[in-house]
């Protein structure tokens, strides 16, 4: 067997070298040059021809009518949270990457989801980080009692793959793809290289032998994935595990999923015996405060399928400043400085003498545009200091003509709130609901701004 030689290639424009430089020689760009593992060509074939012609021997083309589909096989992993945010449970053959903030709780979820998997699928958990010691310690600290649960302390991929070779695990947890690294290269692990090679090695085993394969990301201080971006290409599933450390509740987010609906959301706490589903989030994102508070309002919005209330604070307070603060959490801040433009210019109400701050209580980033109509009310139930009514609800796109557009599944938002106790709403006249309405709910359908607006007087 010939040894495997180790080349670098420009991260720009493709080129490869035998040795490292700080600049290309191809297309000069600067610290471009990575590891990479050189593929041989077989006897007789130029690298060009083995790329072409060695390679599609013996593969057939078919149409797509002639292709057998069948229903992908899921297993539960004992988190109906979870199985919400993959898509109804774990895939054979499937490759799930998961990221969050060092604490958030990563390992302790998957531990317990080895541990709640059924007896009769075998798993296996790879750390690179902890000894068999510490994920013991653990284990017994969550009540975990589960005598098959096998653990394997190790980084090398290779070393880890003969170990899964002779095991046949059904299901393996890799903690963590920063950890971990390939005797093909002599870059030290965690780099550009070692993570992607380490990453393709693995995903190449569970294509090829069916296995769920999850892995474990680091994230940087941006809350990206640490890593190259091809990581995240190179797996079905990618989930951030989201939350302050120092807030009891976490929340898992699906950014892709070939298997199932994008931006689903699951939510779960941290306690001692570890990581419990909340099966009512709507609950522990609403205040209830004692007495109306100005500045404060109620939205629902959509997170993948499942309507989900929220509490929307403003505060408006004067400015000393020439240039007026526009600060946001959990919403877009070039958002509110477009609605902030479109409440002066539709609604008469200038705030350009104004610091405004906007929060969505509980940490939850809220994407879509349904926001707009209940971030407006908030900030003009703060400017004006008038409560607005603890029952009611808002929601609804505001365009830059003044105009209240519809929001997708206007229906469920509703009945969600009506679930909640809530008894008014308003909403975009499209969204309203047809004969017979919503059962003790009063609501109001609004096209413009200016009505909204009239509407909490």
């Amino acid at each position: 067997m010939s040894k495997t030689k180790t080349v670098y290639s420009c991260t720009e424009c493709g080129a490869q070298t035998p040795k490292w430089a700080g600049q290309c020689p191809d297309c000069g760009a600067w610290n471009s040059l990575t590891e990479v593992v050189a593929v041989a060509a077989p006897a007789g074939q130029s690298a060009r021809f083995a790329t072409y012609a060695g390679e599609t021997g013996g593969v057939a083309v078919k149409r797509l009518s002639e292709v057998r589909f069948d229903q992908e096989a899921r297993t539960a992993t004992g988190f109906g949270e979870l199985d919400r945010v993959l898509g109804g449970g774990l895939v054979t053959g499937s490759v799930v990457l998961i990221g969050g903030d060092p604490g958030i709780g990563k390992s302790t979820l998957l531990l317990q989801v080895l541990a709640s998997l059924p007896t009769e699928l075998s798993s296996l958990y790879v750390t690179g980080e902890e000894s068999l010691q510490q994920v013991s310690l653990r284990a017994h600290r969550l009540g975990l009692r589960d005598p098959d649960l096998r653990a394997l302390t190790e980084t090398s991929v290779e070393r880890i793959l003969s170990v899964a070779q002779r095991e046949r695990p059904q299901v393996v947890v890799i903690d963590s793809i920063q950890t971990v690294h390939t005797e093909l290269l002599q870059s030290a692990p965690g780099s550009v290289a070692q993570v992607r090679e380490s990453a393709a090695q693995l995903v190449r085993y569970a294509k090829q032998t069916g296995t769920a394969l999850i892995m474990v990301g680091h994230v940087t201080k941006e809350g990206m994935l640490a890593g190259p971006r091809v990581l995240e290409h190179m797996v079905d599933t990618v989930l951030y595990f989201e939350g302050d450390p120092g807030n009891r509740y976490r929340i898992i987010r699906a950014v892709k999923n070939r298997f199932g609906a994008v931006n689903e959301l699951g939510v779960f706490a941290m306690t001692e015996k570890g990581l419990r589903e909340v099966s009512n989030p709507s609950a522990i994102f609403l205040s209830r405060h004692e007495e109306p508070v100005p500045g404060s309002v109620i939205m629902v919005t959509r997170e993948g399928s499942r309507p989900l209330l929220v509490e929307v604070q403003a505060l408006v307070d004067s400015s000393h400043l020439g240039n007026p603060r526009r600060v946001t959490l959990g919403l877009e801040q070039n958002r509110l400085s477009m609605l902030l433009a479109v409440l002066h210019r539709h609604g008469g109400i200038p705030m350009y003498d104004q610091d405004v701050y906007v929060n969505v209580v509980g940490g939850v980033r809220v994407g879509e545009t349904g926001a707009d109509l209940a971030v407006l009310l908030a900030v003009l139930s703060s400017f004006r200091a008038r409560p607005l009514p603890t029952d009611l609800v808002v929601f609804g796109e505001v365009g830059l003509a003044g105009e209240i557009r519809p929001v997708q599944s206007g229906q469920e938002r509703l009945r969600e709130a009506a679930k909640h106790g809530f008894t008014r709403a308003i909403v975009p006249k499209a969204n309203a609901p047809g004969k017979g309405g919503i059962k003790g709910m009063e609501v109001i359908a609004v096209q413009r701004l200016p009505e909204a607006l009239e509407a909490v007087q």
